[in-house]
């Protein structure tokens, strides 16, 4: 490939610019490339539509009295599947990496950097360029590193400076900007203070039906189980609600367990979440009849206790403190007490990861719920809430609750990551007010029946009632 300087027939996406070049190189070098022409001297471009690559005298009179090749490379990394770093946010502008060597030795500690000139229109509000390289010993793959790069931003291109010789390329990173999080933060707070209230709402309207109306055992543990749902949202709102208030202004110690308390709230969330579906797995697809003792007091052990341990451990390994939100450029955008950027590690096993295993199995759960519950309606085995638009109620309101709105988080890395973002604080800080309407239509006001009914299940010549 080194020897062609041609475009690659066995390549597609790789474009290469070969020149002889020596010590008496008295002058700057200048190349054009784009990711459609590739590589070329600067004048056979057309003007404005393509890179710019200046490489200093510095580099070649380091280099011994005899002729040595420099080869510029330009790579469509999309067609060759190449500089894939795992997990990647930020996007890599027009899929392209422009490699430069000169000759067999590695060149670094310029006195006078490379500069590359990365051509692009306007980039969109929220997004920060980046100038990398690519470093193979990053990781295990290797990835992308910012060591030894400045970043320029123009309005029709961006300006890499570096000090070395190796594979370029531009991130376009998606980053939030002071304003964007002073509006998330309001949106939030807004959000948490009616959320705070309808949970209020939602409790008191089952312990009260629980309490008014004689219903099977089945139906006061689902209205059990909502109840402290509910009033773990109740509680996560509200250390939203202190840590927004209280945090870079705290006692390093205050934040810490205000740190831990946030951590708490969150993890009783997702763990009622996964009870839920548990229940619901156990009444659509087990439909036990069997008693339990005290089956509601165990749930509550599980629900209440088991966050209580990973709080403990993470706590004990001083996860929690002070967390500051940055952008690319290290500017401190948004304070709160939460796990430590020196503990990243806790979040991701904690909660990406915990809750990622508990969506899997409510999402398993909520469709074959919805499979069980089709599959019976023309059989005379599901009555009641036939009308489409109660039936839609009833499958939005399951979606709440079995926590879906919270893997909006995993879409909030790309591109369109202020606009997920905007829609994750809105739905999130709404799921109170969905469960409680959702429970009002379903429960309320037919009381004679068995309420809030989903279906009635025949097994074993007999009719089970599995409500919820």
């Amino acid at each position: 490939l080194l020897q062609s300087g041609q475009h690659s027939s066995r390549l597609a996406g790789l474009r290469t610019l070969l020149l002889n070049v020596s010590r008496a190189v008295t002058s700057d070098v200048l190349i054009a490339f784009s990711p459609t022409e590739g590589p070329s001297r600067l004048n056979t471009t057309e003007k404005g539509k393509a890179g710019k690559i200046h490489l200093p005298r510095e580099i070649f009179q380091s280099l011994s009295n005899k002729t040595v090749p420099m080869v510029v490379t330009v790579l469509n990394i999309q067609q060759l599947g190449m500089f894939k770093e795992p997990q990647q946010a930020a996007q890599v502008l027009d899929n392209t990496v422009v490699g430069i060597t000169v000759g067999e030795s590695s060149i670094s500690g310029l006195q006078e950097p490379v500069q590359l000139t990365f051509a692009h229109r306007e980039l969109p509000q929220g997004i920060t360029p980046q100038c990398v390289f690519w470093d193979p010993s990053k990781g295990q793959a290797g990835g992308w590193s910012s060591s030894g790069c400045d970043t320029q931003r123009g309005d029709k291109g961006t300006v890499c400076s570096c000090d070395h010789l190796t594979f370029f390329t531009l991130l376009l990173n998606p980053v939030l900007d002071s304003s964007t999080a002073k509006a998330l933060t309001v949106v939030a707070t807004a959000g948490c203070g009616v959320a705070m209230a309808f949970s209020i709402f939602t409790m008191a309207f089952c312990i009260f039906i629980r309490c008014r109306f004689r219903f099977e055992e089945t139906v006061r543990i689902n209205l059990g189980l909502h109840v402290n749902l509910m009033g773990s949202l109740f509680l996560l709102n509200l250390a939203f609600l202190l840590n927004s208030g209280l945090s870079g202004r705290a006692h390093p110690n205050s934040c810490k367990v205000l740190g831990g308390f946030t951590h708490y709230c969150l993890l009783c969330c997702f763990t009622w979440t996964a009870l839920e579906g548990c229940q619901l797995y156990l009444l659509f697809v087990k439909v036990l009849g069997i008693y339990i003792h005290r089956y509601l007091a165990k749930l509550c052990l599980v629900g209440w206790g088991f966050p209580v341990l990973v709080v403990g451990v993470a706590g004990a390994i001083g996860s929690y403190g002070e967390h500051n939100i940055q952008n690319m450029d290290h500017q401190v955008i948004a304070h709160m007490c939460w796990i430590t950027s020196k503990h990243l590690l806790v979040h991701y096993i904690t909660n990406c990861g915990y809750f990622g295993l508990i969506f899997l199995f409510n999402m398993a759960v909520f469709g074959v719920v919805t499979q069980k519950t089709c599959s019976l309606q023309g059989t005379g085995a599901v009555q009641g809430h036939q009308k489409p638009w109660k039936v839609a109620l009833v499958a939005a309101g399951l979606f709440c609750l079995l926590g879906a709105t919270w893997a909006l988080v995993f879409l909030t890395n790309g591109i369109s990551s202020t606009a997920m973002l905007y829609l994750f604080t809105i739905l999130n800080s709404f799921q109170g007010i969905f469960i409680f309407i959702w429970l009002v239509v379903l429960y309320y006001p037919k009381t004679r029946e068995s309420t809030g009914s989903l279906s009635y299940i025949i097994r074993h010549d007999k009719t089970i009632t599995a409500s919820q």
